[in-house]
């Protein structure tokens, strides 16, 4: 066999497409939407301002954002049928899961046709936004017994939700946090789930498979999973007290510390610190310290002894948790929040596409082998 010639596994640091939406510059720790650094993003716009920027290529002034706000709301409502399925579920189902069909059965009741159409298609990327969250709250309510709240038209989109799990109109402080929360995870460049989604679109077919696709892989424990991850490993450690010990057992026996380090960032994720601020503050208001004193512990010792900085999912569970968010919620508060940024990608792609098509190295038998007989093979 021939020796395998260089290629770059899991595609890393290969350019495939040209995108305008969001810059990730890992060297420096910056992370910009359309030019846009994200700190100045969290300080000065809301999440709807950001969709629309993703969406519709620049800030909005305040009569365009009136106006796609009220659009956005205005699709604040599922087909019964996907309700009914929600209702039918099984209640231990996970909630990636529920949105990953969810997302997929809204596709069933789609009848407008004409896939390639670009006004369609921007109606079905704010369907898609606004619908999500409707999924996971409704799933979540329906599987403690509770009934449905009545969906309202009034509330920006992180307060809507917290309302929809808690049935009650969330507090300023709670509402402004989250929306930073879905400020700083809406776009992320080429990452594992937007790749998917441009890869499904890419084949020309329709939008809600493209966002089933990037559902699916963020889905898994290397990608959005991590922050439900991180609360896991808090509550297993227990203590501060404990925590030294704990993290020299991982790196002795080489486990994996979830929230710590980046696939992309060299230095510090430019968007945890905005959620550690956030966590400080919900820790000071709510007088739980605990979780947080033991999530910089951790940080401490692994810029100490690794060189490694926390990324986004590190302080993000700290502050769902505090939010009294359920644990199995992070994961699909993510796909919420990105859902602006993979919809936006899929438009994106749309408008100059292209199959993607990469190569692979084949490392199995290169002569025709030949066939026994079944009754001969071992």
């Amino acid at each position: 066999m021939s020796e395998a010639p260089e290629y770059a596994k899991g595609l890393a640091g290969v350019i495939a497409n040209e995108s305008k939406l969001s810059q990730v510059r890992g060297e420096e720790g910056v992370l910009r939407y359309l030019g846009y650094n994200i700190s100045d993003l969290v300080e000065h716009t809301t999440f709807e301002e950001v969709m629309h920027l993703l969406h519709r290529g620049k800030l909005p002034t305040q009569n365009e954002l009136d106006a796609f706000t009220e659009k956005l709301r205005s699709y604040r409502e599922l087909p019964e049928g996907v309700i009914e399925f929600l209702r039918n579920a099984p209640k231990e189902a996970g909630p990636m899961d529920i949105i990953r069909t969810g997302v997929s059965m809204l596709g069933l009741y789609d009848t407008d046709g004409d896939y390639q159409n670009r006004e369609l298609n921007e109606q079905r990327s704010l369907a898609i936004c606004a619908k999500i969250p409707l999924i996971v709250a409704f799933f979540h309510r329906l599987r403690q017994g509770q009934d449905l709240p009545q969906v309202r038209k009034d509330l920006p989109e992180a307060a809507h939700f917290l309302y929809l799990i808690n049935g009650e109109e969330p507090g300023p402080e709670a509402a402004k946090t989250l929306d930073v929360a879905y400020i700083i995870h809406a776009d992320h460049s080429m990452n594992a789930s937007t790749f998917s989604a441009r890869v499904t679109i890419a084949t020309l077919s329709d939008i809600y498979s493209a966002i089933t696709s990037a559902v699916g892989t963020l889905k898994g424990p290397l990608h959005g999973g991590a922050n439900e991850g991180v609360i896991q490993m808090l509550h297993e450690i227990g203590s501060l007290d404990k925590v030294d010990a704990y993290v020299e057992d991982c790196l002795t026996n080489k486990k994996k510390i979830m929230g710590i380090g980046h696939r992309v960032y060299k230095v510090l994720d430019p968007r945890a610190p905005h959620l550690q601020k956030m966590a400080k503050k919900l820790t000071e208001e709510l007088g739980e310290s605990k979780w947080l004193a033991m999530s910089e512990r951790i940080a401490e010792i692994m810029r100490e002894r690794k060189g490694l900085n926390a990324n986004v999912d590190f302080y993000s569970a700290t502050v769902y948790y505090s939010l009294g968010i359920p644990t199995d919620l992070f994961t699909p508060i993510f796909a919420i929040s990105r859902a602006a940024g993979w919809t936006a990608q899929v438009l994106e792609q749309l408008d100059d596409n292209r199959l993607y098509r990469p190569l692979t190295y084949y490392s199995g038998p290169t002569e025709d082998q030949p066939i026994v007989p079944i009754a001969e093979r071992s």
